[in-house]
């Protein structure tokens, strides 16, 4: 088994003063696909008024994202994500804790992306703003001093998944995971102009990787989901996918965490497949 992705809050409390750490504030919400546009905020604003001290603020939606691409939260090309991560001070040793209100799903697209660009020291704090202000821990609206560091990107294929590549994972019998709803995988809404799910996907809501508490499962709970969606070995590959890859990188880390290593993410997710006519849809 790995080491956990994780760290829990008691961790985090007796490492603040760490001068290798660096927490990362990644705070946000989505709308539901029902919704009308725009569907994805941060929340800088709840960071100027109250963060984790020595905690740091990226834009999920506007800072580690392409904004060349259409689909609008794929990943950012090496050197803009190279700059917001030099920026904030994430060099070699640095070793990041990231945290949210979403339950972690923010913090999840952070701990891929920067393990997708080589820096696996990484960690997500589980049950993140939520379970870290429940237990009355400390808070500031002081903006912390940043000694900028130099990051240096090395992407990691294996953690990358493009359309081509889900598709030939399925003909060669590679699980494929859809972490949308349920109502989306039947085609009852969708983010993307063509409803529906990719042939061969099986679908396991995000929401069921989620504690009643808003805390990862244990690594058990984890592992007997996963053997009901015939996931049961360490070495099986298995590729994640949800809109646009942020949920699919929490399907990801939640993997990580049962104890499994070889997981993927399709980074284009549905909003490549559903609006690519060429692609075929269940």
């Amino acid at each position: 088994m790995s080491p956990s992705p994780l760290v829990t809050t008691d961790w985090l409390a007796a490492h603040l003063a760490d001068p290798h750490l660096r927490i990362v504030d990644i705070r946000g919400h989505v709308l539901p696909a029902t919704e009308p546009p725009p569907h994805y905020f941060n929340h800088r604003a709840d960071y100027d008024r109250s963060h984790i001290p020595g905690a740091v603020f990226v834009d999920w939606v506007q800072e580690i994202t392409d904004p060349d691409s259409p689909l609008h939260t794929r990943i950012a090309r090496p050197e803009r994500y190279a700059a917001v991560m030099s920026r904030i001070g994430v060099g070699a040793e640095t070793l990041v804790v990231a945290y949210d209100d979403a339950e972690g799903m923010f913090a999840a697209r952070l701990w891929w992306s920067l393990n997708y660009y080589g820096h696996e020291r990484v960690v997500v704090l589980d049950g993140g703003w939520k379970k870290w202000t429940a237990e009355g821990r400390p808070v500031t609206a002081e903006l912390p001093a940043i000694r900028p560091a130099v990051f240096i990107p090395r992407p990691n294929p294996r953690l990358h998944r493009d359309a081509d590549q889900v598709a030939a994972a399925l003909a060669a019998g590679v699980r494929v995971v859809d972490v949308r709803s349920q109502a989306e995988y039947d085609g009852q809404a969708s983010r993307a102009r063509r409803a529906g799910h990719i042939p061969g996907a099986i679908n396991r809501p995000r929401r069921d990787l989620v504690s009643p508490e808003g805390t990862m499962p244990a690594p058990e709970v984890l592992r007997a989901l996963f053997a009901g969606d015939g996931i049961n070995d360490a070495a099986q590959e298995v590729i994640f996918y949800c809109n646009a890859g942020v949920a699919a990188s929490y399907g990801l880390l939640a993997l990580r965490a049962a104890g499994y290593e070889n997981g993927a993410v399709y980074d284009g997710s549905w909003k490549d497949w559903g609006n690519d006519d060429a692609r075929p849809i269940a």
